[in-house]
């Protein structure tokens, strides 16, 4: 019972963020699973089993609050179903040994992508409702997005979700809704080909049933929080989380010492306390700015 409440926890915080931001649910879970021990196979195939209803529930709650465009869902999601089945796959037929390292060097790439991405480059504002992209781009987006996600443990959102906003062509809310609900497609998929290459008998009921819980029960906060929170702080925040838990991993099988293990951890602690008061201060100054505008714009109007 005490495993179920803990992963259930987990779970939640990792829905939060991930309906927040449209990323981060399978690299905030399976970083955090790799930290207690679980080998990273059994990890990512956890996390997958449990999104298929998380994200099952995400994309209801984003679709009542009129976040998707299922468009550009299936697009996406069904070449990202393709590549996650053949990342799954490929995670399935490596050793733990093998794999460990490979998840947590992803995984810590995507920690730094998000860190800097929300710290330094904030997501352009759009508002287009409907995305204007098509197949030519979506698709190996998709693709790519999905193998990453099943073979690193997480990485559809973090793929995904930048590169939809980068473009600057659709709202936040949209992508985020979106790529939320289309990574049910890519959920099932990493399922069935974890399930192939690594059997039922190596996932616990209590690992999946509480990501599964916790993720349900926050899904539909999340949906709402998209249109408040404010994402720059919040995605440099997990950012650093990201990067923090899978250091670990890495000094672990460099077996570094206790001095150089010591040094990286206040290294990554200091950039990234530094990289949340970037986001800040960009956050401060950017609203300033809009209550600037918006005085001059009532002065001239009067």
């Amino acid at each position: 019972m005490r495993t179920l409440i803990v992963f259930a926890l987990v779970g939640f915080a990792a829905q939060m963020v991930d309906g927040a931001l449209g990323m981060a649910y399978g690299v905030t879970s399976t970083s955090l699973l790799l930290v207690a021990g679980i080998n990273p196979a059994t990890a990512s195939a956890s996390v997958h089993l449990a999104e298929v209803g998380t994200t099952l529930a995400s994309g209801a709650a984003h679709w009542r609050f009129g976040n998707v465009d299922w468009k550009l869902v299936l697009k996406l999601g069904v070449p990202g179903a393709v590549g996650a089945f053949l990342g799954a796959t490929l995670l399935s037929a490596l050793s733990t040994d093998d794999a460990a390292p490979y998840m947590s060097g992803i995984l810590l790439a995507l920690g730094v992508y998000i860190l800097l991405r929300f710290s330094l480059r904030p997501p352009n504002v759009a508002t287009a409702r409907r995305s204007p992209h098509g197949a030519r781009f979506l698709s190996p987006l998709g693709l790519v997005a999905g193998f990453v996600d099943a073979s690193g443990g997480g990485g559809w959102g973090p793929v995904s979700t930048p590169a939809l906003l980068g473009a600057g062509r659709t709202a936040p809310r949209t992508v985020v809704g979106s790529v939320d609900t289309s990574e049910f497609l890519v959920a099932v998929a990493a399922s069935i080909g974890f399930l192939v290459g690594l059997g039922h008998e190596v996932l616990d009921p209590y690992t999946i049933g509480g990501l599964l819980i916790g993720g349900v029960a926050a899904a539909p906060l999340a949906a709402w929080l998209v249109t408040k929170i404010p994402a720059p702080v919040l995605g440099t925040a997990v950012g650093g989380i990201i990067v923090l838990t899978n250091a670990r991993t890495i000094l672990r099988t460099l077996e570094a010492g206790t001095a150089t293990t010591v040094v990286t951890y206040l290294v990554i602690v200091a950039a990234w306390a530094a990289a949340i008061s970037l986001a800040v201060s960009r956050l401060r100054r950017s609203r300033a700015e809009a209550a600037l505008q918006e005085g001059e714009t009532v002065s001239t109007s009067g």
